[in-house]
């Protein structure tokens, strides 16, 4: 098998699991997903933009630049819950679909604790304070629900049991474990022979112009990736902050997908009706990484700010369940196959991180602050089990990595103003495109604002961010043969409660 058509096989685990023999079926697109972050947390950081790489003083910074935890001058703990609503545009062959939805959840907790050097000690040591932070931080939400539907006269799913019989054969035993076992336990795919005797098979759908078939996938994504974070940190001379976070990413990913096909021909005689394919996948796991981070103060008015994140190590589980029913007419009707559960174990390095970040302070009126992001997308890379076709896959994988995404720039800017205790804020957020080619493209804005109300001993915060994006998918992919895009377009827009207290 050349190298383009192994590519193309890595491709289609959005249909299917490529690798038909084997448990695998990550792909690309798990990497970015877990790649892919965008610090929430608290509302006072959301409000101004996540921009937190020089800000500090926010619980959110210790998961941006861990020396912000060098500003805090008093012990706090705070908890931010989230509502969140998302709604998706799709095209798909000329055909438009919209589908909305809403989840709750929890954008931060945590606790900081701070201890405020004075007298000789301070003179002696030159720290001004030491401070510790723990707490979960919500770095990426993959809630999404859409659906895409259209006519296609050029290919069919059931194309990809067939491409899958026919290049690795059936699996040979009672249990269906394979996308070959599924199209031929539900009557999808035709035994023949050839002149020599050899068995192929084909599928029994066969779309043209005089026959098309109505495809439709719907998509219902759940989870997100939340960070349990570790901070020490502290301010020496009140000019140099810096600090250290041990980060825990915890992943949650669920995600349940069906695709559907049906005949449009009108013939009740041509051996197929319909087929419904269905794959569920749930995602679990954890990792650990390193930030490090300081912030300078020159000056009164102004500061500036530089950390590097560490690839995340991960350790992640597949459990998927698959399964087709199909009508194919005639005497043999519906007829449902259903796979073997199947759980597979795999570790994915994700990229590393540069941040610099640059704020300006009007005295006791507000801030302007801005963060520049570097993330070497190409870098992720999974590692999979000892087996040679393991070790086949995983080289092949990462080189489908590297050959299509690469470094990206994130830029995040904000602006708070204070009026006495009432402070009102806004921000704005580009996370660069990650792909190497022009198209899909994954450019992400976010516009934020909100407010935030200072007592002596507690604090609240208000905010809402919008976010948009665009990208594009396929239902399956096969090699040498073109498959309809659907184009997807998705705004979301979170609104976020932070209620504090200090001590």
């Amino acid at each position: 098998m050349n190298k383009q058509i192994r590519n193309s096989l890595l491709l289609s685990a959005a249909f299917v699991a490529a690798t038909a023999q084997s448990a695998m079926a990550q792909d690309e697109r798990d990497a970015l997903r877990f790649s892919f972050l965008q610090p929430q947390g608290t509302a006072r950081s959301i409000g101004f933009g996540s921009a937190l790489g020089s800000v500090g003083g926010d619980f959110t910074s210790l998961s941006v630049n861990p020396a912000g935890i060098g500003i805090y001058r008093r012990s706090e703990v705070m908890i931010s819950p989230s509502l969140m609503f998302t709604n998706t545009t799709s095209d798909y062959t000329g055909n438009s679909a919209d589908e909305s939805g809403s989840h709750f959840s929890f954008s931060n907790f945590g606790i900081v604790t701070t201890r405020v050097e004075k007298g000789r000690r301070k003179q002696r040591t030159g720290w001004s304070t030491v401070s510790f932070g723990f707490g979960l931080t919500r770095l990426a939400d993959f809630t999404r629900n859409y659906n895409y539907e259209g006519r296609n006269t050029t290919s069919s799913g059931s194309f990809v049991f067939e491409y899958d019989a026919n290049e690795y054969g059936l699996s040979g035993n009672d249990l269906i474990s394979t996308p070959a076992d599924l199209g031929y336990q539900s009557f999808l795919l035709d035994p023949f022979d050839d002149s020599t005797g050899q068995v192929f098979y084909r599928s029994v759908v066969n779309p043209s112009d005089t026959s098309p078939v109505s495809q439709r996938t719907v998509i219902r994504e759940r989870g997100g990736l939340s960070e349990l974070g570790l901070t020490l940190g502290g301010s020496y001379e009140d000019k140099l902050m810096i600090g250290a976070t041990l980060g825990i990413p915890i992943v949650r990913y669920i995600r349940s997908k069906t695709f559907e096909e049906r005949d449009l021909s009108g013939k009740s005689n041509n051996d197929f009706d319909y087929f419904r394919y269905s794959d569920d996948l749930r995602t679990n796991g954890a990792g650990v990484n390193l930030k490090l981070g300081f912030i300078y103060k020159p000056v009164e008015n102004f500061r500036f700010g530089a950390a590097i994140h560490t690839p995340t190590y991960l350790s992640l589980t597949d459990v998927s369940n698959q399964s087709v029913i199909a009508n194919t007419e005639g005497t043999i009707g519906t007829n449902t196959a259903t796979a073997v559960e199947n759980q597979y174990d795999y570790n994915l390095i994700t990229p590393w991180r540069g941040i610099v970040s640059a704020t300006a302070l009007f005295g006791p009126y507000g801030f302007f602050t801005i963060d520049y992001e570097f993330v070497d997308y190409g870098s992720s890379r999974f590692k999979f089990g000892p087996s040679g076709a393991e070790k086949d896959y995983q080289r092949d994988i990462n080189d489908l990595i590297k050959s299509t995404y690469k470094g990206a720039s994130n830029i995040r800017t904000g602006v708070e103003i204070r009026l006495d205790n009432f402070m009102i804020r806004g921000g704005f957020g580009y996370y660069g495109n990650p792909y190497k080619s022009g198209s899909p493209s994954a450019e992400r804005l976010d516009f934020s604002g909100g407010i935030g109300f200072r007592f002596e001993n507690a604090f609240l915060d208000l905010a809402f961010v919008h976010r948009q994006y665009k990208n594009s998918e396929q239902p399956y992919q096969l090699p040498a043969i073109v498959i309809p895009t659907a184009e997807l377009t998705t705004g979301a827009n979170n609104a976020v409660f932070t209620l504090g207290f200090k001590f």
